[in-house]
């Protein structure tokens, strides 16, 4: 075998603790390695170019490449060799940067280490075979999970390309958080007059199918081909004959039940439409609070339907679709804020979230867009909002800044002075993060133009004092206790991970990170996409983020979904599990612990063997690791090639 090893300098990256050309020396002398050389930046053009040009000069039969992460260039590279007649599995790639150069100081050392991690790379190459993609056909329809912003731009880009899309959303209506905003920022223009029509345009779309107020209910399947169960939850209304003319409401009894819409402010009917521009416009029946659930007689909303929808007995229905991508876009959830007790935990009335206070602010929200105290119903003259509530707070497991607070309490602020324009608004953060265009420029509008005062500090506590809030904390910049008397405050509630997410995860077989985010495929080159071909990802449920970005990512996801589906064809990844049938006891070990559902058992002349669905597997090495019998390799990572790169290591030692 004639193989050959290119060293990177990376720059500075690598070549200020390792001494490069010493490790290209080095490889001169293992086993079949016939040239080896050291480049600036390996990846650059003119780096893959002299790889190709080794490959034909020297009649290379592998390559190795030693530099930064696999994650990052593993796939240039493997193009590069390709490019040169190589088949791409016969290269390897040492990381020297991530795991030698960016994690120690001393040159000798690693050098030394780098050199071993590159006679690692070699000795596994030498035992590298030729692996071949296989075609498999693609469903060129996309299932989009989350009616939220980013979800309705993902569904409306996919479907204006061509593509079948089957929308679901939870809830009874799609539009997800910010159907409840009064207005955006930084532009402070109305929040509905913008979401609103995208949401009809979801509804007439011709390529879309929606699926409101249901659930994914399972995932099987592979890139190309998945087969989703979707639950369509009872609403105890036959949609197909609800008009969403709202006899029902009006007429219903039950009037004191939880309104999830309007945030808890006010209380609606046991049958009720979320909110007038919602999509669908259909009722829906909270079983909890209806007396026809309680065993009461009632009936009273199948009585005024004029079209016969109420159907008491109705049950949740499975529908199952076949789609060749998924785009997850779960949206977030407000952090529990009710665990801060310095702040009254939820029991003071007059303590609000922000999200509260938008309902209280738009037109169409249960105080009719007026601003009351909860308390009294008066209107408030005195507001203290207080920022990162739920963010960048370690002890309640929050460490990270949710990056829309800082900016929806200014507009919170500039909103309030055009309400009430003598009421007088303060504003306690720990620091001002308004990083997007336009957006230090709206924050400093709030204090300059509407009067805001902006005091650096935390707050210790809030408490009532007679009909007033006082507000305790501290002005870091004066050095001095701060006590305000407040008619309202508002808490800038962060955000969290949808709390479903960690299921929807496992259904999905994707990574989610520990406080429940869904990962990307890379932080920086990957930003939509997962580990698993074919699912994608757009807006907060990758990590919280505002509209613009959220509607970003959305269209990004979207274009991945294209060019995924713009072929009839899709190459499978050859670096799956094998199963060696002699050497299989059918345990089902195997089985049991593959992630991604890509082991099944199957009867050979009365004898249980397991078997990989190539298609599916997605080459993580836990059954190979599990078998005891060692009857599971993964291609391009056997037991052979992992043992030849320890016992390289330790002949060094």
């Amino acid at each position: 075998m004639r193989i050959g090893v290119f060293i990177c300098h990376c720059g500075s990256n690598i070549a200020a603790t390792v001494d490069v050309k010493k490790v290209a020396e080095a490889a001169w002398g293992m086993n079949d390695v016939v040239y080896s050389t050291d480049s600036m930046y390996t990846c650059s053009e003119p780096g893959q170019q002299a790889i190709e040009e080794a490959i034909r000069e020297h009649k290379l039969h592998g390559v190795v490449v030693a530099s930064c992460s696999p994650r990052m260039h593993e796939p240039t590279f493997r193009r590069t060799v390709e490019r040169a007649g190589l088949n791409r599995y016969m290269f390897e790639m040492a990381n020297i940067r991530e795991h030698v150069s960016w994690i120690g100081r001393d040159k000798a050392l690693n050098t030394l280490k780098a050199t071993e991690l590159v006679r690692m790379a070699v000795e596994k190459l030498r035992l590298n075979r030729v692996l071949t993609p296989k075609k498999i056909p693609a469903t060129r329809k996309v299932l989009v999970i989350g009616g939220g912003v980013a979800g309705i731009q993902a569904s409306l880009d996919c479907a204006d390309a061509g593509l079948e899309v089957v929308l679901v959303e939870r809830e009874p209506s799609i539009g997800g958080k910010m159907s409840k905003l009064d207005k955006t920022f930084p532009t402070v223009d109305c929040s509905s007059c913008i979401l609103g029509p995208r949401m009809v345009d979801v509804a007439q779309h011709e390529r879309i199918t929606l699926y409101a107020y249901s659930e994914i209910d399972s995932v099987s399947g592979y890139v190309g081909n998945f087969e989703v169960n979707i639950r369509k939850k009872a609403s105890y209304v036959d949609w197909e004959k609800c008009t969403g003319c709202g006899a029902c409401t009006e007429k219903c009894p039950s009037r004191k039940t939880f309104d999830r819409f309007n945030e808890g402010l006010g209380a609606t009917t046991a049958i009720n439409i979320p909110f007038p521009q919602a999509i669908p416009k259909k009722a829906t029946i909270t079983a909890g609070a209806c007396r026809q659930f309680q065993g009461k007689k009632c009936g009273v909303c199948a009585k005024f339907c004029p079209t016969g929808a109420i159907n008491h007995e109705q049950k949740d229905e499975i529908v199952t679709v076949k789609v060749g991508a998924i785009v997850a876009a779960t949206g977030y959830d407000l952090t529990d804020w009710t665990v801060y007790g310095e702040y009254g935990a939820g029991r003071y009335p007059d303590v609000i979230t922000s999200l509260q206070y938008e309902r209280m602010l738009s037109a169409s929200g249960p105080y009719g867009g007026h601003i009351k105290r909860p308390s009294n119903g008066e209107e408030p003259k005195s507001i203290v909002f207080i920022q990162c509530v739920g963010s960048r707070d370690p002890s309640i497991g929050r460490p990270y800044c949710s990056g829309f607070c800082c900016m929806y309490t200014a507009k919170q602020a500039i909103m309030t002075k055009d309400h009430i324009p003598d009421s007088r608004s303060y504003v306690f953060y720990m620091d001002i993060r308004s990083p997007g265009k336009g957006y230090d420029e709206f924050t400093r509008r709030a204090q300059e133009e509407y009067g805001a005062q902006y005091v650096r500090g935390r707050v210790s506590q809030v408490y009532p004092r007679g009909d007033k809030m006082v507000v305790r904390g501290a002005d870091t910049l004066l050095g001095l206790p701060v006590e305000v008397e407040a008619d309202l405050v508002v808490l800038a509630v962060g955000g969290e991970a949808s709390r479903d997410a960690p299921k929807l995860a496992e259904k999905l077989r994707i990574s989610y990170d520990g406080f429940g985010f869904f990962m990307e495929g890379h932080p920086k080159l990957k930003p939509v996409e997962t580990n698993t071909a074919g699912v994608f990802l757009a807006g907060s449920c990758q990590g919280l983020k505002d509209i613009p970005s959220s509607v970003s990512q959305g269209s990004a996801a979207a274009a991945k979904v294209m060019a995924l589906l713009s072929r009839d064809m899709l190459e499978s990844d050859p670096q799956t599990a094998l199963v060696d049938i002699k050497r299989c006891i059918g345990c089902s070990k195997c089985v049991k612990v593959c992630p991604f559902g890509a082991i099944r058992e199957q009867d050979l002349r009365g004898q249980i063997k397991a078997e990989v669905l190539e298609a599916v597997c997605q080459g993580c090495g836990l059954c190979n690791a599990t078998c005891p019998q060692g009857a599971i390799q993964l291609s391009h990572a056997t037991d052979n090639q992992i043992l030849a790169e320890v016992e390289a290591l330790l002949c060094q030692m």
